[in-house]
């Protein structure tokens, strides 16, 4: 550390995991036994449906209340219509972990969106826009088509994906069409992440799997009876593209189609489970699986923040 160099100048906390695996409570906390040792600290969002001001109550986002008077940001913070990507996050988040750092404050990161902290740290392949009609051609292949596709023009990507995996084929093969390089020889040029200028204290958080399900089915119950009706009904108000991130969030479908008298309110909340369990499996086995093996990971009720983030109480 040079002389005159703040001792956080360059900290960064990250607490991560699958929905309801009690992240932000722990954020939190963390940040209160900070302010008890005389440092400042700063929760920012890391979650792609937290981002945004019309889904409060499903996207679980945290309360005034629960914020115990600690600063929050990029909570709420784009708006429906103006869907919010990993690029976008991750610029915002720079800055904001730049004037935490300038304000002599820990940032905390949390969240439970593995791409926006993939590209915050490691940044984004400078990919340039894909053709429409190209895309358009590729999107309608069958998936089988696609994979074949895949397998001769990129067989290095296609080593690396199940052939279910459409979704990430599609893209693949769109890239590699549109720009005449595989996707991996973009990847090769990443630009704009942070890892290299920060040192980071990173947790990830993962519950037993029967208990983190469990508190998925009851927390989209409680959703129902504290304003995420009204939310979908403001967003519905709004005629948003359906196309849009917040429309697709989990629960908003859910919940339009008892609306729409698709289906009945016990069938929308069996639904919404079903969807956020979901969620929550994918989301555990890319943390599991996915960050770098010295991230600990650990259970919510094993965690000892001082010895964990012995780092930032120094």
């Amino acid at each position: 550390m040079s002389k005159g160099e703040s001792p956080v100048s360059n900290l960064v906390a990250l607490i991560a995991g699958p929905t309801a695996s009690g992240k932000s409570d722990l954020a939190v906390k963390l940040a209160l036994a900070l302010k008890k040792v005389g440092r400042k600290a700063v929760v920012i969002n890391a979650d792609s449906a937290q981002v945004y001001a019309d889904l409060a109550v499903l996207s679980a986002r945290p309360t005034k209340k629960e914020m115990r008077g600690i600063e929050h940001r990029l909570f709420g913070s784009w708006d429906g219509d103006d869907p919010c990507s990993a690029a976008d996050w991750a610029e915002a988040a720079t800055k904001e972990i730049d004037a935490a750092h300038a304000a002599e404050a820990i940032p905390i990161l949390v969240g439970g969106t593995g791409l926006y902290m993939r590209t915050l740290l490691d940044g984004i392949a400078p990919i340039p826009e894909i053709d429409p009609d190209i895309r358009e051609r590729v999107r309608a292949l069958p998936r089988a088509a696609a994979w074949e596709a895949l397998q001769e023009e990129d067989p290095e990507r296609a080593a690396l994906l199940n052939p279910g995996d459409s979704q990430r084929i599609a893209r693949a093969l769109e890239v590699v069409r549109s720009t005449g390089r595989t996707l991996s020889a973009w990847q090769e040029e990443m630009e704009g992440g942070i890892a290299a200028r920060i040192t980071l204290a990173p947790l990830v958080l993962l519950p037993e799997r029967a208990e983190l399900y469990e508190r998925c089915d009851a927390r989209f119950t409680r959703m129902l009876d504290q304003g995420a009706v009204e939310e979908v009904e403001a967003l519905l108000a709004r005629d948003l593209d359906p196309g849009l991130p917040v429309m697709r969030a989990i629960g908003v479908p859910e919940i339009a189609g008892w609306l729409h008298k698709q289906w009945s309110r016990d069938e929308a909340i069996e639904k919404g489970q079903q969807a956020t369990r979901n969620y929550a499996k994918r989301q555990f086995t890319w943390f599991r699986h996915q960050p770098p093996q010295d991230w600990p990971r650990i259970t919510p009720e094993n965690v000892d923040l001082r010895s964990q983030f012995e780092i930032l109480f120094f």
